[in-house]
């Protein structure tokens, strides 16, 4: 529990954990409404069911309309697939498909890994509306995790609950303003820490190359350009003032370095190589452990 005393709402969503703290707790009614947030974000954006606009564009090319947030979300998209030279693509679910991590859950290789298609040669992304010129598998999962919770955020200020803390299985979100120590796990042993940051208001989001890991050496991080995991980070966590941001960073960074990055968003950053180094921004908050 970030705040002692604070109670916590709890669920499945999106195919994750998250648990919500407010200091008190939510009714029923706050509570189905926030449970709304996750369905209708999970009706449009899921690879994971038949029946979202996400496995429509998967079946046949033609013009979608998503819900509001598309807009920021496509324009985050693009400018990460600019600095990252197509490396970090929304377009990257086919290729994940290609390595097992489908629909099923197969975990299992189709094969030789699949690029991912270029981003004008099939997509055209216009604020909410999506226009596809052929069957893509559009996999947001790099910011959409915290973009939902900026969403359930939304909410409950709207509710009037504007003290809370989202914990997105990790990804955190604290509207402050008491300060949440937050320990910074070790890639390689999820039971230790390399590290603690003092999270005041604002979101603390990470990527590993050991969550969603399957097969030889396969997760979930892959480069675009190739279709293939990425194997020169291990581990990164990114600091911003909103959640879909310090979660689409915290993957950018496996492509693109802080210091790029930081010449186009106000964050910051860690990055653990492969190599056991380690790059952190200057104004990075945390202290890491020898």
């Amino acid at each position: 529990m970030p705040h002692p005393g604070w109670a916590a709402f709890s669920f499945e969503g999106i195919g994750t954990a998250w648990e919500i703290s407010t200091p008190g707790p939510l009714d029923t009614g706050h509570r189905r409404r926030l449970l709304d947030v996750v369905e209708d974000y999970d009706a449009a954006w899921s690879r994971f069911r038949t029946d979202s606009l996400v496995a429509r564009a998967a079946r046949e090319a033609g013009r979608y309309q998503m819900p509001d947030g598309a807009g920021a979300l496509g324009s985050l998209y693009r400018s990460l697939y600019r600095l990252s030279a197509g490396a970090m693509t929304p377009l990257i679910g086919g290729s994940l498909e290609q390595l097992g991590y489908d629909a099923d859950y197969s975990l299992r290789s189709r094969g030789t890994p699949l690029p991912a298609p270029p981003w004008d040669d099939v997509l055209d992304w216009q604020d909410t509306v999506l226009t596809t010129t052929a069957p893509v598998v559009l996999d947001v999962g790099a910011a959409g995790k915290g973009q939902l919770a900026d969403l359930l955020a939304a909410e409950l200020r709207s509710q009037g609950v504007s003290e809370h803390f989202i914990d997105a299985s990790g990804d955190l979100l604290n509207s402050g303003p008491a300060p949440v120590a937050v320990g910074l796990e070790h890639p390689y042993d999820p039971g230790r820490a390399i590290g603690t940051i003092s999270l005041g208001a604002g979101a603390l989001c990470a990527s590993a190359a050991n969550r969603r890991a399957w097969g030889d050496g396969l997760h979930h991080v892959l480069d675009g350009t190739t279709g293939t995991p990425v194997r020169t980070v291990i581990a990164t966590w990114a600091l911003a003032g909103n959640a879909m941001t310090a979660d689409a960073l915290a993957t950018a960074l496996f492509f693109v370095s802080g210091k790029e990055l930081e010449q186009d968003f106000e964050f910051s950053w860690l990055t653990v190589f492969s190599d056991g180094s380690a790059a952190y921004s200057a104004g990075f908050e945390g202290v890491l452990f020898e």
